[in-house]
């Protein structure tokens, strides 16, 4: 990997007392707090002659000072109280300052003792780089700072940005994975995921969304666009990253808070700061046209531990388990049997929307063979002759998809349906103009801001499905 080949160069070039360096040191270009969350400057070279003699083989970052907390920002964007402000910790500042550097090489760097800071307190030394060696300390990635503090690194971390790296995809898929983008602004990037396709890596996975977006997606930012939320594989819909690490930050308290708040029974504040809607086609309907689904869910192992499984929990004194609250309503029905459902969850538990419709609904989602399993044997039964495929529509859906994905197949015409869930519409607060208001003005009041709304249109196979419960 390239941080490890890195590493061996920073090992190999760490600072002796006895040889102060006389080269130019490096420092990030960041001028204030907010410049540093968006900047897209990679690490330059400074001529700094009154001090390139004291800091020796090192890498000198920019004073510490009182920056934006992305976690408390967030929890206020929320609605919640940000309390105290969080401590900053060596690591979080090394990652904010040094957003091309990945971050697996700086926490190696922490743990092999590579860090060093010279406390706001020291005065300057005019002894040579000697004297200013004598003054650095070790410094954990734990260890909080105070105003002025200065982290320095071995100075070989900037070969990294002389190191090139080529884009893993073909023009055609740069295309396709940059097609799926509908909004962009300074802080986020929202993407229409299309379905079978995984969003994060993981054991047999080749290719996934993460690594996708960090080649097509990172456009002339210095930093890839990170994950804030999850869809699963196999369904679609509205998918957020952060194209920073302090928008990723604020996002990641969003979507946590939200969880939280759902789960102390905040249930009345008909404004939600985050507000998701899934479109689902189901099998049967529900008894009631809407309603508010309490379940709490648990984990269960399944076929000899090989695999697992989400499951109601009724008695959560023996069983661990997370509460899981899920709005929903009918938005149609048809004669065939299946219902459009409208899913609105509260919390953001794993599989939580698909268990829900299974167990407690009673409705399993079409395409869905790990809850709804047995509805699907009898999918023979549920699907009438009529909902065959034309010819024409065949000849339609030979046509290839990039990544194998077969994303004209799959709708309720076929002996193997897709699942059909698709996260349609998404309410979120507008973190790219709280950013801006909170950096020019620390007063501001954030809950009137507007909210950014997002729509995704259905995917193929579901809008294919639609229309032929609708002709």
């Amino acid at each position: 990997m390239l941080y490890t080949k890195l590493l061996r160069g920073v090992l190999l070039q760490l600072p002796r007392k006895s040889a102060p360096d006389r080269a130019a040191r490096l420092a990030v270009s960041i001028s204030q707090p907010y410049q540093s969350h968006y900047s897209t400057k990679t690490l330059t070279r400074v001529n700094d002659n009154d001090n390139k003699s004291k800091r020796g083989k090192w890498f000198t970052l920019p004073p510490f000072n009182s920056t934006i907390s992305g976690a408390a920002l967030g929890k206020q964007l929320a609605g919640g109280s940000t309390g105290d402000t969080a401590e900053t910790t060596a690591l979080k500042w090394v990652l904010r300052c040094c957003p091309e550097l990945p971050r697996s090489l700086i926490q190696k760097l922490f743990r092999l003792r590579q860090v060093r800071r010279e406390s706001s307190g020291m005065e300057s030394s005019n002894n040579g780089g000697q004297a200013q060696e004598a003054k650095l300390k070790r410094v954990a990635a734990k260890d909080s700072l105070s105003l002025g503090d200065r982290i320095f690194l071995p100075i070989s971390v900037q070969e990294f940005h002389h190191e090139k790296q080529d884009c893993p995809c073909t023009e055609e898929e740069v295309n396709f994975i940059r097609s799926l983008e509908f909004y962009k602004d300074p802080a986020i990037i929202a993407i229409n995921k299309p379905p079978g396709m995984p969003v994060q890596g993981g054991v047999g996975i080749k290719r996934s969304l993460d690594e996708l977006a960090a080649a097509c997606l990172t456009y002339d930012f210095s930093e890839s666009p990170r994950l804030v939320h999850r869809l699963d594989r196999d369904s679609s819909g509205i998918l957020v990253m952060g194209r920073t690490q302090m928008s990723a930050t604020v996002l990641h308290s969003i979507f946590r808070e939200k969880t939280f708040g759902a789960s102390r029974d905040d249930l009345d504040n008909e404004k939600r700061i985050l507000q998701r809607r899934y479109w689902a086609l189901v099998i049967g309907s529900p008894r009631h046209p809407k309603g508010l689904i309490s379940a709490p869910l648990g984990k269960v192992v399944v076929d000899n531990g090989k695999s697992d499984r989400i499951t109601i929990v009724d008695n959560a004194q023996n069983m661990s388990s997370q509460h899981a609250i899920t709005e929903y309503r009918v938005i149609g029905s048809s004669s065939h049997g299946y219902t459009w459902l409208e899913l609105s969850p509260l919390t953001g538990r794993k599989h939580q929307l698909r268990v829900h419709c299974a167990e407690v609904l009673g409705t399993p989602i079409v395409g869905d063979y790990k809850y709804g399993w047995q509805a699907h044997r009898r999918w023979k039964e549920l699907h009438p002759p009529d909902l065959s495929k034309s010819s024409n529509e065949k000849l339609f859906m030979e046509k290839p998809s990039p990544f194998g994905l077969g994303l004209e197949n799959g709708s309720i015409s076929e002996k193997q349906p897709r699942l059909h869930l698709h996260c349609k519409e998404m309410v979120l607060p507008d973190v790219s103009r709280a950013l801006q208001n909170v950096q020019l003005s620390s007063g501001c009041d954030l809950l009137e801001l507007e909210s950014l709304k997002l729509v995704a249109p259905l995917p193929l196979h579901m809008q294919r499905s639609w229309d032929i419960l609708n002709s």
